[in-house]
């Protein structure tokens, strides 16, 4: 059921590195055409770092690790293409769906496809006012339950990030900072709260991901938080004032549950101008390129 791509394949037989990306940002996250540029532009950026890209997503009920251009194409410009979490997945398949896939449905399909590396922007996490909602993003249980390296920005800044940081403890995923000892903020080099471990290079990386295996211990993720540049993140200032703006227009409207996140986002591009989502390609671009290294160290290893 789950379709390697040729490339894939190969280079996972012969222990070559490989990232998988997820493809919600391409038919969700940015408008057309600019989405397919980013896209393209990911893969390159894998390959750059000696890498093969591993774009994910599911096209007709068949959950595809590695697309083409076509099919890139297709789930850039394509109406109708759903947003898939790891719930989500039988349904899709069953039913023949198509849709670009979120951090808990990539880092499943990978997982399965035996590629050990992903990059992504953010995580998602606890929600704000949780004693209410009680709502958690799924991206949090699955990478309890499913041995991958995510190398991320964080959270999203929107979440709740000391609650985030805590539940993540709780369910025994491995979080540590890269070259920092604070916990990046996604739009934000720093999100105000540290990191208990520090690694220092894609070496180091790959150490952990090899005492993970031979520990033998549950299969639960490798979080490298990668902060984005700080001549690149979103101002502080204007982060803080934009989001406080957001969350009462969130009120003020009767925003809830999943309709939450999009929001807030919209909201942020909105009233910075552009800046948040440039912030947020930043990052992209950064993780993206430090898990091609990652990756190569692991395949070195």
């Amino acid at each position: 059921m789950l379709v390697v791509s040729e490339e894939v394949r190969e280079a996972l037989a012969a222990h070559r590195p490989v990232v998988a990306l997820e493809s919600t940002i391409i038919a969700h996250g940015l408008p057309r055409p600019r989405n397919l540029q980013v896209a393209l532009e990911l893969e390159e950026a894998v390959r750059q770092e000696g890498a093969v890209p591993a774009t994910i997503a599911v096209l007709d009920g068949q959950p595809h690790v590695g697309l083409d251009k076509e099919q890139l194409e297709r789930v850039a410009n394509e109406n109708g293409i759903r947003k898939l979490g790891h719930r989500d997945l039988p349904l899709a398949v069953a039913t023949g769906a198509s849709g670009a896939t979120t951090v808990s449905a990539t880092a499943l399909l990978a997982a399965r496809a035996g590629v050990r590396v992903f990059a992504t922007g953010g995580l998602g996490g606890v929600h704000r006012e949780w004693t209410v909602t009680q709502d958690e993003s799924a991206d949090l249980g699955l990478l309890a339950r499913t041995r991958i390296t995510v190398v991320c920005a964080g959270v999203k800044s929107i979440l709740d990030v000391p609650a985030t940081l805590q539940r993540l403890e709780t369910l025994g995923v491995a979080v540590a900072g890269y070259a920092t000892v604070r916990f990046p903020g996604f739009y934000l080099s720093d999100s105000g709260h540290p990191v208990d471990w520090t690694l220092q290079s894609p070496a180091e990386v790959a150490a952990v991901m090899r005492a993970q295996d031979t520990l033998d211990g549950p299969e639960s993720a490798l979080i490298v938080a990668n902060p984005v540049r700080e001549a690149e993140q979103l101002d502080p200032e204007l982060h803080a004032r934009v989001l406080a703006d957001a969350l009462q227009a969130c009120e003020a409207e009767g925003v809830t549950g999943q309709a939450v996140t999009p929001f807030l986002l919209d909201y942020l591009v909105r009233h910075t101008d552009g800046a948040s989502l440039s912030a947020n390609l930043a990052a992209v671009r950064g993780n993206v390129r430090l898990a091609g290294r990652i990756a190569a160290a692991w395949a070195g290893a």
